[in-house]
Protein backbone atom coordinates (compact mmCIF):
# COMPACT_ATOMS: atom_id res chain seq x y z
CA UNK A 1 0.00 0.00 0.00
CA UNK A 2 1.25 3.56 -0.97
CA UNK A 3 1.57 6.28 1.29
CA UNK A 4 1.26 9.82 0.49
CA UNK A 5 4.33 11.60 1.70
CA UNK A 6 2.17 13.68 3.75
CA UNK A 7 1.06 10.71 5.09
CA UNK A 8 4.66 9.34 5.80
CA UNK A 9 5.16 12.24 7.81
CA UNK A 10 2.26 11.87 9.69
CA UNK A 11 3.38 8.03 9.93
CA UNK A 12 6.74 9.23 11.20
CA UNK A 13 5.61 11.57 13.52
CA UNK A 14 3.41 8.92 15.55
CA UNK A 15 6.33 6.68 15.50
CA UNK A 16 8.51 9.60 17.54
CA UNK A 17 5.14 10.15 19.67
CA UNK A 18 6.09 6.61 20.66
CA UNK A 19 3.13 5.06 19.79
CA UNK A 20 3.34 1.40 19.24
CA UNK A 21 2.35 -0.52 16.36
CA UNK A 22 -1.08 -1.67 17.01
CA UNK A 23 -1.88 2.07 17.92
CA UNK A 24 -0.67 2.91 14.37
CA UNK A 25 -2.61 0.96 12.66
CA UNK A 26 -5.50 2.25 14.26
CA UNK A 27 -4.61 5.71 13.49
CA UNK A 28 -4.29 4.79 9.95
CA UNK A 29 -7.61 3.25 9.79
CA UNK A 30 -9.09 6.52 11.71
CA UNK A 31 -7.58 8.70 9.84
CA UNK A 32 -6.68 7.34 6.31
CA UNK A 33 -9.45 4.89 6.45
CA UNK A 34 -6.92 2.28 5.13
CA UNK A 35 -7.53 -0.70 6.79
CA UNK A 36 -4.03 -2.79 7.32
CA UNK A 37 -3.26 -6.32 8.83
CA UNK A 38 -0.84 -5.42 12.04
CA UNK A 39 2.07 -7.51 9.64
CA UNK A 40 1.04 -4.43 6.97
CA UNK A 41 1.81 -1.91 9.36
CA UNK A 42 5.33 -3.62 10.70
CA UNK A 43 6.17 -4.23 7.01
CA UNK A 44 5.14 -0.46 6.14
CA UNK A 45 7.25 1.20 9.36
CA UNK A 46 9.87 -1.21 8.33
CA UNK A 47 9.81 0.08 4.40
CA UNK A 48 9.59 3.89 6.26
CA UNK A 49 12.77 2.75 8.63
CA UNK A 50 11.05 3.22 11.36
CA UNK A 51 11.22 1.85 14.84
CA UNK A 52 8.88 1.41 17.60
CA UNK A 53 10.04 3.08 20.56
CA UNK A 54 11.40 0.27 23.26
CA UNK A 55 9.12 1.43 26.46
CA UNK A 56 10.21 3.04 29.13
CA UNK A 57 7.94 1.10 31.93
CA UNK A 58 11.28 -1.03 33.20
CA UNK A 59 13.55 1.67 34.00
CA UNK A 60 11.23 2.22 37.26
CA UNK A 61 11.01 -1.48 38.44
CA UNK A 62 14.74 -1.61 38.43
CA UNK A 63 15.10 1.70 40.75
CA UNK A 64 12.78 0.26 43.20
CA UNK A 65 13.99 -2.44 43.79
CA UNK A 66 17.92 -1.22 44.12
CA UNK A 67 16.69 1.32 46.22
CA UNK A 68 16.30 -1.12 49.60
CA UNK A 69 19.35 -3.36 47.74
CA UNK A 70 21.97 -0.02 48.33
CA UNK A 71 20.30 1.08 51.93
CA UNK A 72 21.64 -2.62 52.82
CA UNK A 73 24.88 -2.42 51.27
CA UNK A 74 25.13 1.38 52.40
CA UNK A 75 24.47 -0.32 55.99
CA UNK A 76 26.79 -3.18 56.00
CA UNK A 77 29.59 -1.01 54.14
CA UNK A 78 29.89 1.72 56.97
CA UNK A 79 29.41 -1.25 59.95
CA UNK A 80 25.92 0.85 60.99
CA UNK A 81 23.38 -1.60 61.95
CA UNK A 82 21.31 0.90 62.35
CA UNK A 83 21.45 1.60 58.66
CA UNK A 84 20.23 -1.80 57.66
CA UNK A 85 16.33 -2.05 58.27
CA UNK A 86 16.46 -5.64 58.76
CA UNK A 87 19.56 -5.65 61.42
CA UNK A 88 18.29 -6.15 65.24
CA UNK A 89 14.95 -6.66 64.54
CA UNK A 90 14.89 -9.91 65.32
CA UNK A 91 15.70 -13.55 63.77
CA UNK A 92 15.10 -15.87 61.86
CA UNK A 93 13.29 -19.41 63.25
CA UNK A 94 13.52 -22.56 61.10
CA UNK A 95 11.64 -25.72 62.10
CA UNK A 96 11.52 -29.07 60.20
CA UNK A 97 8.11 -30.99 60.65
CA UNK A 98 7.99 -34.15 61.79
CA UNK A 99 5.64 -35.55 59.12
CA UNK A 100 7.28 -34.83 55.73
CA UNK A 101 4.58 -33.12 53.10
CA UNK A 102 3.82 -35.61 50.91
CA UNK A 103 6.54 -35.23 47.39
CA UNK A 104 9.32 -33.65 49.16
CA UNK A 105 12.61 -34.73 51.09
CA UNK A 106 12.07 -31.97 53.78
CA UNK A 107 9.68 -29.62 54.84
CA UNK A 108 8.74 -27.21 57.49
CA UNK A 109 8.20 -23.64 58.53
CA UNK A 110 9.81 -20.59 58.63
CA UNK A 111 9.06 -17.50 60.38
CA UNK A 112 11.41 -14.19 59.55
CA UNK A 113 12.39 -11.47 61.92
CA UNK A 114 9.75 -9.14 61.06
CA UNK A 115 7.30 -12.20 62.44
CA UNK A 116 6.07 -13.09 58.93
CA UNK A 117 5.39 -16.61 58.54
CA UNK A 118 6.19 -19.09 55.54
CA UNK A 119 6.30 -23.06 54.75
CA UNK A 120 9.13 -23.98 53.16
CA UNK A 121 10.19 -27.33 51.35
CA UNK A 122 12.56 -29.60 49.78
CA UNK A 123 11.42 -31.28 46.82
CA UNK A 124 12.89 -35.17 45.56
CA UNK A 125 14.28 -32.62 42.43
CA UNK A 126 16.43 -30.44 44.67
CA UNK A 127 14.34 -27.57 44.30
CA UNK A 128 13.81 -25.46 47.94
CA UNK A 129 10.05 -23.98 47.49
CA UNK A 130 8.99 -21.35 49.79
CA UNK A 131 5.80 -20.03 50.12
CA UNK A 132 4.62 -16.86 52.65
CA UNK A 133 1.26 -16.64 54.31
CA UNK A 134 1.20 -13.17 52.41
CA UNK A 135 1.55 -13.80 49.06
CA UNK A 136 3.17 -10.68 47.88
CA UNK A 137 5.69 -10.83 51.05
CA UNK A 138 9.25 -10.86 50.32
CA UNK A 139 12.21 -11.26 53.08
CA UNK A 140 15.22 -9.22 53.64
CA UNK A 141 18.36 -10.49 52.08
CA UNK A 142 19.60 -10.58 55.32
CA UNK A 143 16.52 -12.80 56.52
CA UNK A 144 16.75 -14.88 53.03
CA UNK A 145 20.62 -15.57 54.11
CA UNK A 146 19.69 -16.50 57.92
CA UNK A 147 16.99 -18.74 56.62
CA UNK A 148 19.77 -20.63 54.09
CA UNK A 149 22.30 -20.77 56.50
CA UNK A 150 19.53 -22.70 58.77
CA UNK A 151 18.31 -24.63 56.42
CA UNK A 152 21.69 -26.12 55.52
CA UNK A 153 22.38 -26.82 58.83
CA UNK A 154 18.77 -28.83 59.34
CA UNK A 155 19.30 -30.52 56.09
CA UNK A 156 22.41 -31.73 56.64
CA UNK A 157 21.48 -33.18 60.06
CA UNK A 158 18.94 -35.10 58.07
CA UNK A 159 21.48 -36.28 55.78
CA UNK A 160 20.48 -34.48 52.87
Amino acid sequence: MNLTDEQKQIVTGWMEEGLKVADVQQKMDEEFSLSMTYMEVRFLLDDLRLNPKDPVEPEPEPEAAATPESQSAAGDAAGDPSQDPAAGSGKVTLSVDAITRPGSLASGKVTFSDGKNATWYFDQMGRLGVVADDKSYKPSPADVEDFQMQLQTELSKLGL
